[in-house]
């Protein structure tokens, strides 16, 4: 594959995810994840999701801006590495405001609240199939039996 077939299928894998589990390192080194539902689902490098300004995860992210990101569709996973920043770009946030984002803030798109995560992605791995997932557990489950590894898909690293 080419790094445009690659990012053809992060594209289709991040566009079939609408929820990321981002994970951030808090003060103490710890990691912590939640999930986020992810806003601009056209990947081109670039994840957006809203955000509470205060909030834990900011606090986390002005401290240490790496993050991670991990996303799970019908036909694969994927997990982006990154740099995170927070936003308060009002175009930005109009552009991506929705009514899922507005159930979490109660005075809407002007609540002072409200802000951008942008995660930076600089490398993301992918495993992608076209297995339907009845076939790839009878493909690990036959694994298991007659010994060696399942072929259920391609993974791959790729530099963005």
């Amino acid at each position: 594959m080419t790094h445009d077939d690659d990012m053809t299928t992060l594209a289709k894998l991040t566009k079939k995810a609408r929820v990321g589990v981002l994970t951030t390192v808090d003060a103490h080194g710890n990691l912590v994840s939640r999930p986020l539902a992810m806003q601009d689902i056209d990947f081109e490098g670039d994840l957006w999701f809203f955000t509470q300004d205060p909030s834990p995860k900011v606090e986390d992210i002005t401290g240490n801006p790496h993050v991670n990101v991990s996303f799970e569709a019908d036909t694969g996973w994927v997990s982006i590495a990154g740099t995170a920043e927070v936003s308060r770009d009002q175009a930005m946030i109009d552009k991506l405001w929705n009514k899922f984002a507005e159930a979490w803030f109660e005075q809407g798109r002007e609540d002072p609240s409200v802000a951008l995560l942008k995660v930076s992605a600089e490398t993301a791995e992918f495993w992608s199939t076209d297995q339907p997932r009845a076939l790839q557990l009878l493909n690990v489950a036959k694994a298991v039996v007659t010994g060696g590894s399942p072929d259920i898909g391609e993974s791959k690293t790729v530099q963005l």
